[in-house]
């Protein structure tokens, strides 16, 4: 017998092939590791290009100090607070008096407090605020939020424009000339803008260096002109007033300062003047720097490549900016096939988008499960709009162009950074700084590794698939062999169907062709016993007749008393010959008489209490009891329902068959039978007490040929017959048979199932 241990861990063709082809999947790891060696080379060239690109535009910006002399920029030293810069405005500010459409004012804000006043006062004063200065088309913007305990406005009929809470602004135009300009408001509203010109008396022997407006006599008159072209808001807050306004840069040069001036009661004087610098004389600004309108143009074209790029001067201060590092992400964009003809494009949409739909839906998702998309919006605090500051640009600033690779500030991203020095008169006075990130490259390598994964997989499933089916074939041309081999050949050994011949011109071909002339040569034998059966009876029945009758003519003589014990011995040899001969022909004939009966229908309890009433007569002394049967005349004397349909006169010879045995089998002349009704059959059981059923004959018993009597039990000869014949019929009404053990007395239970519906 197969050891059934190993079942669990059988291995068949398609398995064992798809083990054979699981080196496949060592083709992904050698593409990762190709693609890993070309994301180096390409960040190599990604370094060797953005510097490149920075040494170009610093030659461009080399030996033109033009375009830096308009710039606050050759300073020696910044003033922070003083030296304004101007932050590149990307929308037009909308002059209403709020911060709220000031990008980032909190925090380019500077405060100007105690220490940036300009007048010395004994008294305190509460005023300090808030500046930021913005630059968009053709404007400087400046964004005020004052906090003043007690704001006192210009009164309504008053001439003068100083004895109250104002803002005095002095700045000077590109042609350096001195301008200084009043905002004195009457209420809360549009701005009231005043231009101040000064003429100085003449004063014999009287150096005028500065000019005190307090001052009683002063030996200068003052001109005061309504400035129309400065517009803006004053707003009253809670805390103070906001002051909103726009100066045209056609006025605005290199130099300017601001300053409020704190009144605390009206048609007095200031009490404190807070401001980044001395607003009323030119030698007294500050200065403002304006990102260059010039280098912008100069640099504008980098921001049509995936670059981002700063222009600074020595002071680390930003002069022009071009493109946007969220954006420079470094990317080429794909050259797009036009299509040769229309007559397929169609048929290639449709297939463009499924293997899309598949791709977006199923590959990608599956692929970044490993890979990391670069990131499309990180944070980069590093730098501001108004300075620059790193290694690579402090270098620069010295003479050194240099590059460096850094994280990002929530390090999400690699940034690639490159700074190259301007050159004036062999003076470094700047630097062009030059920026990309690396996800264009990481972008490029997910782009290698998606199509790579997709060939890889592709190239896996169909190896695989070939593989299977391959297997699959040969499994199911072997498995289609063995059923055919199974279904030839019965349970009882009889040859049933022919085993087809493949045509396949193979090993299992010729597998299929042997077994087939194999199973041909046992059925033409196994015809061969079937039908000896039948010939013997044929071909030994005429000499047993001749004997017989030899016999009997014998007995009609006058033979010596010595030759009667020897006439009556031939005699009954031959009946026992004849009964022999009539056992071996039951089973063939009733096969041939069961494929003929026509089923019909009858009362299965009244044909069992029939037969049971003369095995009584036959048996006299056997006990035989009836259990869930009703009274046995009422079956005899009444015409019952049919309940069953088929042969009832073989019914009959089975339950013949099957109470021969178990008389003859049981120790104690008892035999018990019961019927059993479930909804849909009937179950006879008939029992006796004695010996159990040998192990190895339980699964044989009811086959052709088998006895388990021995010889002492055997007054009449056997040939194994009895139960297999009771299995024909019972097979022949769709039924089952079977003989299993019972304890307490020991015996054998034999139960018949025979289906009740009739059909």
């Amino acid at each position: 017998m197969p050891n059934k241990s190993k079942s669990f861990f059988r291995f068949g063709l398609r398995i064992k092939l798809l083990l054979l082809s699981s080196f496949l999947f060592s083709l992904p790891w050698f593409g990762y590791q190709y693609v890993w060696e070309m994301e180096k080379y390409l960040r190599y060239g990604q370094e060797q290009t953005i510097v490149g690109t920075a040494r170009a535009l610093a030659t461009a910006l080399h030996e033109r100090p033009n375009l830096f002399n308009n710039q606050a920029s050759f300073l020696p030293n910044v003033e922070k607070g003083k030296d304004l810069y101007s932050y590149k405005l990307t929308t037009a500010i909308q002059l209403d008096g709020l911060p709220i459409d000031w990008p980032l004012f909190n925090s380019r804000a500077h405060y100007y407090g105690e220490k940036n006043q300009l007048s010395k006062s004994s008294v305190e004063s509460s005023l300090h605020f808030n500046a930021t200065v913005g630059q968009y088309d053709k404007y400087l913007y400046m964004m005020f939020t004052v906090v003043d305990n007690k704001l006192i406005y210009r009164h309504k009929n008053a001439r003068g424009i100083f004895k109250n809470d104002h803002l005095e602004i002095g700045l000077s135009d590109p042609q350096n000339n001195f301008n200084r300009f009043i905002i004195s408001n009457k209420n809360s509203g549009w701005l009231d803008a005043y231009k101040v010109e000064t003429q100085i008396i003449e004063t014999a022997g009287v150096e005028i260096k500065s000019f005190d407006y307090s001052a009683q006599n002063p030996p200068f008159k003052t001109i005061i002109t309504v400035a129309p072209k400065i517009q803006g808001h004053w707003l009253e807050t809670p805390q103070g007033y906001n002051v909103e306004l726009r100066i045209p840069m056609e006025m605005v040069g290199d130099n300017i300062a601001f300053a409020f001036h704190d009144v605390d009661k009206e048609f007095t004087d200031a009490l404190s003047v807070i401001g980044s610098a001395d607003p009323s004389s030119a030698k007294t600004l500050g200065t403002v720097l304006v990102p260059s309108p010039e280098i912008e143009r100069i640099v504008k074209g980098m921001s049509y490549t995936n670059s981002s790029v700063w222009v600074v001067d020595q002071h680390q201060r930003v002069l022009a900016k071009a493109g946007n590092l969220k954006q420079a992400n470094g990317v080429w964009n794909k050259r797009t096939a036009s299509n040769n003809s229309g007559s397929n494009d169609s048929n290639n949409s449709i297939i463009t988008s499924v293997w899309h739909s598949i791709e977006e839906n199923w590959l990608l998702p599956f692929y970044y499960k490993f890979l990391t998309k670069p990131p499309k919006d990180f944070i980069d605090e590093l730098y501001d709009a108004q300075h620059l500051t790193g290694k690579h640009i402090k270098s620069a600033l010295q003479g050194n162009a240099h590059s460096q690779w850094r994280l990002t500030t929530d390090q999400q991203a690699v940034v690639l950074s490159a700074a190259y020095p301007i050159y004036i008169n062999n003076q470094v006075h700047g630097a062009v700084i030059v920026e990309e990130t690396t996800n264009g490259i990481r972008t490029l390598r997910n782009q290698a590794l998606e199509k790579l994964f997709t060939s890889i997989l592709a190239i896996m499933l169909l190896g695989a698939t070939c593989f299977f089916l391959f297997a699959s074939r040969i499994s199911n041309r072997i498995r289609t062999l063995r059923n055919q081999a199974e279904s030839s050949i019965d349970e009882n050994g009889r040859i049933n169907n022919q085993l087809i011949a493949s045509t396949a011109n193979d090993e299992i071909g010729d597998l299929s062709r042997s077994f087939s002339t194999a199973v041909n040569r046992l059925s033409q034998y196994n015809h061969y016993l079937e039908g000896m059966s039948s010939r013997l009876s044929h071909e030994l029945r005429t000499p047993i007749a001749v004997v017989r009758t030899s016999l009997e003519n014998l007995t009609m003589q006058q033979l010596p008393e010595s030759t009667v014990p020897y006439l009556e011995r031939a005699q009954t040899g031959i009946n026992t010959l004849n009964l022999i001969l009539t056992n071996m022909s039951e089973a063939t004939n009733l096969e041939q008489m069961l494929a003929t009966t026509e089923r019909v229908p009858f009362n299965l309890q009244q044909v069992l209490v029939g037969c049971v009433q003369g095995y009584k007569q036959i048996y006299t002394d056997v006990e035989f009891s009836l259990n869930g049967l009703v009274n046995e005349s009422n079956h005899l004397n009444s015409k019952q329902v049919p309940n069953i349909q088929g042969s009832p006169e073989h019914i009959a010879q089975l339950l013949d068959k099957v109470f021969a045995n178990a008389v003859e089998f049981s120790n104690d002349q008892k035999v018990s039978i019961s019927l059993q009704e479930t909804q849909s059959t009937f179950v006879i059981h008939i029992s006796n007490n004695g010996k159990h059923l040998p192990e190895l004959m339980k699964d044989r018993l009811f086959d052709s040929m088998v006895s388990m009597r021995d010889t002492k039990r055997q007054a009449q000869p056997h040939l194994g017959l009895g139960l297999y014949i009771a299995r024909l019929i019972v097979e022949f009404h769709q039924g089952s048979i079977s003989a299993n053990d019972h304890h307490n007395p020991a015996g054998v239970t034999l139960s018949i199932t025979l289906d009740k519906a009739l059909s």
